[in-house]
């Protein structure tokens, strides 16, 4: 039997923080179809695993838990897995890069939908995700990252924050050159520090799988037809 069950639609976007962590730790999974998904999602929350709006999803098989929402699911995981720094301050630095990454997520996808990009606003907000890029450089450089070496809360091994900071970047910035740009010339630490995490063998790996299973997509459906329409 599995560690887990991820229940997450079949995209990167949201779901591959949770991915990543699992796959660093050495974690095995099964991931359920939109079919499951939604019959759970429409069952009275009193019947849910836990009461959630929609995904991610993650019950912990060993542990009989089931947790919802991604920065909640991925301190968790943290906890559970060790990935989380020792002081009460650097574990709460951690829970803010989480959050700011969810942010990011949110920011880039108009609120999951809400509105859709045109070309202004696209223009409008490409420093708004500058802004958002030097916040987590500064998050690092702080505690001594450069794009060579170190971690981003100054841990001596990699953490929750460097995995989720790494998967934010590079998954978008993979399936869309123009943002890879963007990023690279913002900040060479931020871009340096995402790709040696990215390069290990298990993030590999799983980038990899995705890749044969979801292709270039992102977060699928209107919303990502609309940033592709702005951002080239």
């Amino acid at each position: 039997m599995n560690d887990f069950d991820l229940y997450y639609w079949p995209v990167p976007f949201r779901g591959q923080f949770i991915r990543g962590i699992l796959a660093h730790a050495e974690c095995t999974w099964d991931e359920h179809d939109a079919a499951e998904i939604e019959r759970i999602m429409g069952q009275d929350p009193g019947k849910q695993p836990i009461g959630f709006m929609g995904p991610p999803l993650l019950i912990d098989r060993k542990q009989d838990f089931a947790i919802s929402q991604m920065p909640a699911i991925a301190i968790y995981l943290g906890e559970r897995l060790n990935l989380l720094p020792t002081t009460a301050q650097r574990r709460a630095l951690c829970a803010k890069i989480v959050l700011d990454a969810n942010d990011v997520l949110d920011e880039l996808t108009l609120d999951g939908g809400r509105d859709m990009w045109t070309a202004k606003n696209w223009e409008n907000f490409v420093p708004r995700l500058q802004k958002w890029i030097k916040i987590f450089e500064s998050s690092g450089t702080r505690n001594g990252l450069t794009g060579a070496d170190g971690f981003i809360l100054g841990t001596e091994q990699l953490g929750i924050a460097d995995i989720v900071a790494s998967i934010l970047w590079t998954t978008v910035a993979d399936r869309f050159p123009a943002i890879r740009k963007i990023i690279e010339e913002t900040s060479p630490v931020v871009w340096g520090h995402a790709k040696r995490v990215a390069e290990t063998p298990s993030i590999a790996a799983l980038s990899r799988k995705n890749y044969d299973t979801y292709g270039e997509t992102y977060c699928d459906g209107e919303i990502e037809k609309s940033l592709r329409s702005v951002v080239i």
